[in-house]
């Protein structure tokens, strides 16, 4: 006879024949009022089931927790009020860290174009370009909008050991983080439907201006002198803004003349604030490994000194993994001959410089340098890259 399990009023889904005796059992409402059942296949079946359930999105390897932080509008609430403003289903997963039926969600096959936000308080989470199908049973997603919207702290309930994310705002749950993720960035954000409200393109353009999502990224790269690295972000599509600057060192406000002699510690850099719905990291370093040489120490052709090192400065755990993925890569495919030193340092700060540095190429292309020097990296990008460049470089 058929056993069924009832996780939610109306989700039921059959799950598993036993061909021996008779036996029927149902989690009626939410999961935890539980029927007795008649048989002691049924409590195997039950056994078996929660386990599904608890191990569908499992994995080998767990994340370290990032390093949290508080939003600035927190939403606190009791208890009664978040009964009251939320279903209970949405009660259970969002505010007793339940899990909703595998496969049951209905945004776990959503394609449409748009945001999904927390249910509970609104607060943007994920866009479509970040979502995938991972056939673990719930909406999946590789990356998350920055901006600390997301906090994570270890799980050790069930009897595992997990990474649970929560939204950052309101501090409901939402399902928890796996390092198992196809895409360049190597994670996997297991999210319950329920924990989330999702907003189409069409609406979100019909509210306006003011209630669109910041969609924006940036990453900091430093790949020899910033001259070159800066005029060729210019003409990447999805980049929004390149500022040249120094970053890594332990003068404040350092001066171009200063950094040169090389006693700042700081490094050429190039700080790039990027549309994620246009581009990713993942295409950003791509580039970066192809117009400058990773594999020199503290040297890019004839420039030499620390300030022209290889160097990612990478602001979250997500930047970081995909980094690294790309670094391991390329030694272990030995895309170049030797290996890559591209170093991997948390940012602290960004210190812009002086004016006359900023959109150097396009307003000095007649200068020896730019044509002897930036020219042929410009060439070997646009060669590389042609499908990915701006309609209009200044746009």
């Amino acid at each position: 006879m058929s056993c069924h399990i009832n996780f939610f009023p109306a989700v039921k889904v059959k799950l598993i024949k036993l061909t021996t005796g008779s036996c029927g059992f149902t989690f009626v409402g939410i999961p935890g009022q539980m029927k007795k059942v008649s048989s002691k296949y049924c409590l195997l079946a039950m056994v078996f089931i929660a386990l599904f359930v608890l191990n569908a999105c499992g994995q080998n390897k767990t994340l370290q927790p990032e390093k949290n932080q508080k939003m600035k509008d927190t939403i606190i609430k009791t208890d009664d009020e978040w009964r009251k403003e939320l279903s209970p289903q949405q009660y259970y997963v969002l505010r007793q860290k339940g899990t909703e039926a595998p496969f049951s969600g209905k945004l776990l096959f959503n394609k449409e174009k748009g945001v999904y936000k927390c249910a509970a308080c609104g607060n943007e989470l994920f866009t479509d370009a970040m979502k995938f199908n991972s056939d673990c049973g719930w909406p999946s997603f590789d990356n998350a909008i920055s901006g600390g919207r997301i906090i994570t702290h270890v799980d050790t309930s069930h009897g595992m050991i997990r990474t649970e994310i929560i939204c950052a705002r309101c501090g409901s749950h939402l399902g928890h983080l796996f390092k198992d993720g196809p895409t360049a960035s190597g994670l996997r954000y297991c999210v319950n439907s329920l924990s989330l409200e999702f907003v189409s393109s069409k609406d979100i353009a019909a509210l306006g201006e003011d209630n669109k999502v910041a969609t924006n990224d940036t990453i900091t790269l430093g790949g020899g002198c910033f001259w070159c690295v800066e005029a060729i972000y210019e003409m990447l599509n999805g980049v929004v803004k390149v500022e040249s600057g120094f970053s890594g060192g332990t003068t404040r406000n350092p001066s171009y003349e200063q950094v040169c002699t090389g006693i700042t510690g700081h490094a050429e850099v190039v700080q790039i604030v990027y549309d994620t719905t246009k581009t990713s990291l993942d295409e950003i370093l791509k580039v970066f490994f192809t117009v400058h040489d990773p594999t020199t120490l503290n040297k890019q052709g004839a420039d030499v000194g620390t300030q022209y090192r290889s160097v990612i400065f990478y602001r979250d755990d997500k930047q970081y993994q995909i980094a690294k993925s790309i670094i391991d890569s390329l030694n272990s495919e030995k895309v170049f001959k030797s290996p890559v030193l591209t170093q991997l340092s948390k940012f602290e700060a960004f210190y812009k410089a002086e004016n006359y540095h900023q959109d150097y190429y396009n307003q000095n292309k007649d200068q020896p340098y730019c044509q002897l020097v930036i020219r042929p990296k410009i060439e070997k990008f646009e060669k590389v890259f042609k499908d990915r460049l701006k309609k209009n470089t200044k746009e």
